[in-house]
């Protein structure tokens, strides 16, 4: 471990992911809670129009990532209200357009789009300085705006229409929430990719959601999930020599899937616990 940790790029790599267990345990808290895990994939997708535009102007990809997928949370939020089309719809549109972006962006580029396979999979062992002073900016920006509004988060997350009966801007609100997802979607893209990024958004909170009985004690454990996971799939992949952050999901998918089977286990009996008791 002390070995690896010599390496500037893991060095790198350990501090993206837990930069980025920091904002999936708080953003994808609100994702999970307000199910919509679906308008999240939907931002990420059409962000990868903006990698596109950003190899053609020889821009850096994830700045135009950033411009595309604030633009695709607006667009999702407008349409909501003023345009009239479901709202899946417009995902869906969003989604197909920024994939199609992307590729002919990157088509019509001059030369050969060497990091493209690490924008859709993630490369978190290129993370660079400049990576993380964007990552860590990005996401200061986050925690500091969910933190002066976290209690309208949590009013729109459970319950949007009693919310605005008391007067809470909930439209506004959740515009916001949705800049805020985009902007965790770009600091997400190094890490696992724009194809995976939705299970980085959801696994963490989901596995938090099976212990925690408060929203702040969900944030603290998918955090803390978020950051146990990253290094172990980190760790995973260095030493098998796999692809980081497809290995990084599967680790955590597959915690998931065992603690979900262990928490039914756990709550099946203690109810046979309570009818024995009971019978007695």
């Amino acid at each position: 471990m002390l070995e690896i940790l010599s390496y500037e790029f893991m060095q790198n790599a350990l501090l993206a992911g837990m930069l980025a267990s920091v904002i999936c345990g708080i953003i994808g808290v609100y994702v999970v809670l307000k199910r919509i895990v679906f308008i999240s994939g939907g931002i990420a997708h059409f962000s990868f129009g903006g990698i596109g535009v950003g190899y053609y102007l020889g821009v850096n990809p994830l700045l135009a990532a950033l411009g595309f997928s604030v633009l695709a949370a607006l667009a999702i939020g407008a349409s909501k209200d003023r345009m009239d089309l479901q709202e899946d719809t417009s995902i869906g549109i969003l989604w197909a357009v920024g994939m199609a972006a992307g590729v002919i962006f990157v088509g019509l580029s001059k030369g050969y789009a060497v990091n493209l396979f690490s924008y859709l999979f993630g490369n978190i062992l290129a993370v660079s300085r400049t990576d993380l002073a964007l990552m860590a900016a990005l996401g200061l920006g986050i925690v500091c705006t969910v933190a002066a509004l976290y209690k309208e988060f949590l009013a729109i997350a459970f319950d949007e229409e009693y919310a605005e009966t008391l007067g809470i801007p909930t439209r506004w609100l959740y515009v916001l929430l949705l800049c805020l997802i985009a902007l965790s979607i770009v600091i997400l893209i190094k890490v696992v990719g724009v194809i995976l990024v939705i299970a980085l958004l959801t696994i963490p909170a989901s596995i938090a959601r099976l212990y925690a009985t408060t929203v702040r004690g969900m944030m603290v454990l998918a955090t803390g999930a978020g950051m146990v996971l990253a290094t172990t799939g980190l760790m995973a992949s260095y030493y098998a020599d796999l692809a980081s952050g497809a290995t990084i999901v599967i680790v955590s998918a597959l915690a998931f899937f065992s603690l979900s089977l262990m928490r039914r286990h756990q709550v099946q009996a203690r109810r046979a616990r309570a009818v024995r008791r009971h019978n007695q």
